[in-house]
């Protein structure tokens, strides 16, 4: 079976690899914009928290540190 694009060689990532990649951007992106908070960022995704954890270890997220519960703002 010929390739749609007429052309002969295979996309180098496929159709898995190109999800895979997709969703690791997507949650990094969303964890940017709720500055790490996993829980914001699974509700924002329409998510499980817990699914979401799982994402961020499979598909090895560079996900930020979770933000730190009850510390006060640092003062120069």
């Amino acid at each position: 079976m010929a390739p749609l694009n007429g052309t002969s060689t295979p996309p180098a990532v496929g159709y898995h690899g190109a999800v895979s990649e997709f969703k690791r951007q997507l949650i990094e992106s969303t964890l940017r914009e709720t500055r790490g908070n996993r829980t914001h960022a699974a509700r924002t995704l329409g998510l499980q928290r817990t699914y979401l954890l799982r994402l961020i270890r499979e598909l090895g997220v560079a996900a930020p540190p979770p933000p730190s519960r009850g510390a006060a703002p640092r003062s120069c």
